[in-house]
């Protein structure tokens, strides 16, 4: 029986989903991403779950597209790359970022290419110290991918983006912690149990964390004025809400706020 691409669980209101090919270092071939896409559409519609957790199996987060199931696609000349983005990699970053919880990226080893790409898209990083993350497009005459243009600026600045887009080269945990690019770096040995209960935590959280996390993604569009107009907006579903009542209750009964997402 052919072991699964990916490793899916749901545990303490958290959704987990760990890539399952080491031999390959996690390299997504069109199956897996399958799987990756249809565990976050599951988890964004399952309310028992309001947290994400993505990593990888072994010594690498992900190393990207599998090249050689990618070679086998594209050879017969019937997919382009772009197609291939398209149906693959693209829809799993976009549903990383609209699903209205927090992800949370523990990035176990290398995420290269496209695994840089959805490190990145994850709304947190917590890696461990031997991480790294490596865009080596330009070493095979291609462009980063997989949102990978649009979150290296936003997180390492623009002078480090067109650096790592243009040489190839790649940056440890310790210089993307430098760089504000991942949230926390631990030794390997911890690096499960911190992200378990960082996420763990943000799954008692209320409704307002996917509120934030919308308007935060429409920040990143806009000019201050509709940014301000989408915050009201936002505030006003908030304050609707079941767990702003209970907010309420709880800190003026001087207690912990039992949130339930609703």
């Amino acid at each position: 029986m052919e072991k699964p691409r990916t490793i899916v669980k749901k545990e303490e209101g958290v959704g987990w989903i760990r890539f399952n090919r080491p031999e390959v270092l996690n390299a997504f071939d069109l199956e897996t991403m399958k799987e990756v896409l249809s565990a976050l559409k599951d988890f964004e519609k399952d309310p028992t779950i309001r947290c994400i957790v993505l990593t990888g199996s072994g010594r690498a987060f992900c190393a990207g597209a599998d090249l050689q199931a990618l070679s086998a696609r594209t050879s017969g000349g019937n997919l382009s790359l772009a197609d291939d983005l398209r149906e693959g990699f693209n829809p799993i970053v976009s549903k990383m970022r609209s699903i209205d919880k927090p992800v949370i990226a523990m990035v176990n080893g290398v995420a290269a290419g496209a695994g840089m790409g959805l490190a990145f898209a994850a709304d947190l990083r917590i890696v461990s110290e031997g991480a790294r993350f490596v865009e080596a497009f330009a070493k095979v005459g291609l462009v980063p991918d997989s949102g990978a243009t649009f979150f290296m600026p936003r997180l390492l600045g623009l002078s480090k983006a067109f650096e790592l887009a243009f040489t190839g080269e790649g940056i440890d945990a310790k210089e993307a912690e430098r760089l504000g690019a991942v949230n926390k770096v631990v030794p390997q040995d911890k690096l499960e149990s911190e992200t378990k209960a960082l996420a763990e935590k943000l799954a008692q959280g209320p409704k307002g964390l996917g509120l934030s996390k919308r308007a935060i993604n429409k920040a990143l569009y806009v000019d201050i004025d509709e940014a301000l107009e989408y915050e009201a907006y936002m505030q006003e579903i908030a304050g609707n809400t079941q767990d702003h009542k209970e907010g309420v209750k709880a800190f003026r009964e001087k207690r912990p706020p039992q949130f339930t997402g609703s």
